[in-house]
């Protein structure tokens, strides 16, 4: 059995059964406290937030029920939420979680060749996970950073002005353990024309 498949039968037990962390939970109320008395499912979506940070960056049915026995909700409205938002993994990802975008800006400026080239890096297709558990990858809807298309985001990192040798380089740097820079691969500030 692998590493990955150990993982993945520990991360099935954690899953029947969560409760925040003692530092999770103070800052769960304190987020539930911005809100007016009777408006606190208005928190759902940081609560969601805060348990998937806790549980291995995906949210298990487990996670999504205490949430909502914690801002008294209905579960369904919690998973309604939950399945809708597409940044809440229902699912285990990888440590290095990289999604691609393909909307069409970034697949005009060649985001086929920074999928290509994380298959290539890592052996696997969009929506699957490396064997040792590092990686993961998916195809998304826009991220909001058009004008330095192609772009992919890495956890909660962009990385932009991409192509696939950068692409590839910065999956290297992963596996090595260095983490890229974040923002433009290739110098420019902001959303500024690069400048010879």
């Amino acid at each position: 059995m692998g590493p990955f498949a150990r993982d993945l039968i520990q991360w099935q037990e954690k899953a029947m059964t969560f409760s925040f962390t003692p530092d999770n939970l103070a800052r769960a109320r304190a987020i539930v406290a911005k809100y007016p008395e009777g408006r606190q499912a208005s928190a759902v979506i940081p609560l969601l937030d805060l348990a998937q940070r806790q549980h291995d960056n995906w949210l298990p049915v487990a996670a999504m029920d205490y949430v909502a026995e914690f801002l008294n909700m209905p579960p369904i409205k919690v998973y309604e939420v939950a399945h809708f938002y597409s940044m809440f993994n229902k699912k285990p990802v990888g440590k290095n979680f990289i999604q691609v975008c393909t909307t069409t800006p970034c697949w005009l400026r060649g985001s086929d060749g920074i999928k290509g080239a994380c298959k290539k890096k890592l052996g696997i297709e969009p929506g699957q996970t490396t064997p040792d558990g590092q990686f993961s990858m998916i195809e998304v809807e826009c991220l909001g950073a058009c004008v330095n298309a192609p772009m992919v985001q890495i956890n909660d990192d962009y990385f932009e002005d991409l192509t696939p040798e950068l692409m590839e380089q910065m999956i290297d740097d992963l596996k090595a353990g260095k983490k890229p820079t974040v923002g433009s691969q290739q110098g420019r500030k902001g959303s500024k024309a690069k400048v010879a």
